[in-house]
């Protein structure tokens, strides 16, 4: 939990957003935001974002409603209702970032956070080896990034998904598992699975 903590308490003064999906990622860095946002009496927003790809989405997005109002945080759902156009994962990920980014500012947020892990950046490495990046690429995610006048942080980056789900286990939190996460015709997919064999 310290690099967490200390992670967050570097951010600015002022309220955080989370961007929770529902996932055991995002969920588990929504427990643990709101456990140390109360220590240190900051503001948490959490937003999920319906993609209008998948029928579960709503309920799922109910979900983590559900689950915000049990810890006393703010929740708003975002839907999208457009169309996605080329690659189905890379649209998706444009348009929450879109979204999510006009509804920071809209809140004064000083960051928005996500739950991006260990695994994401192992993942993350392979994919751009794979495509042939640069040195720059090769470098992985940045714990930091802004973009359009937000500023996006990751401070999952050192945990791994196994050791957060354990703890929302401990928690009795349940989260909901994407069926793409599963699905082969997407190259993250097959980067995860192939890891897992390594490991």
């Amino acid at each position: 939990m310290s690099v967490f903590s200390d992670f967050m308490d570097g951010l600015p003064d002022g309220p955080i957003g989370l961007a929770v999906s529902g996932g055991s990622d995002s969920l588990a860095l929504l427990v643990l935001t709101v456990d140390w946002a109360k220590k240190c009496g900051r503001s948490v927003f959490v937003v999920t974002l319906d993609h209008g790809l998948r029928e579960e989405a709503a309920n799922e997005a109910e979900g983590v409603a559900k689950i915000c109002a049990g810890l006393g945080v703010s929740h708003d759902t975002l839907r999208w209702d457009g169309h996605h156009k080329g690659n189905t994962q890379d649209a998706a990920r444009r348009v929450r970032q879109r979204l999510i980014g006009d509804w920071a500012k809209t809140h004064d947020l000083v960051a928005v956070a996500t739950g991006h892990t260990r695994d994401d950046q192992a993942e993350t490495f392979l994919l751009r080896l794979k495509r042939g990046s640069g040195v720059d690429g090769l470098s992985g995610m940045a714990r930091c990034i802004e973009k359009d006048g937000v500023l996006w942080v990751r401070p999952l980056l050192h945990k791994r998904r196994d050791a957060l789900r354990a703890t929302l286990k401990d928690r009795g939190v349940a989260w909901f598992d994407d069926p793409s996460n599963g699905d082969n015709r997407y190259d993250r997919v097959k980067v995860r699975k192939a890891l897992k064999i390594i490991q």
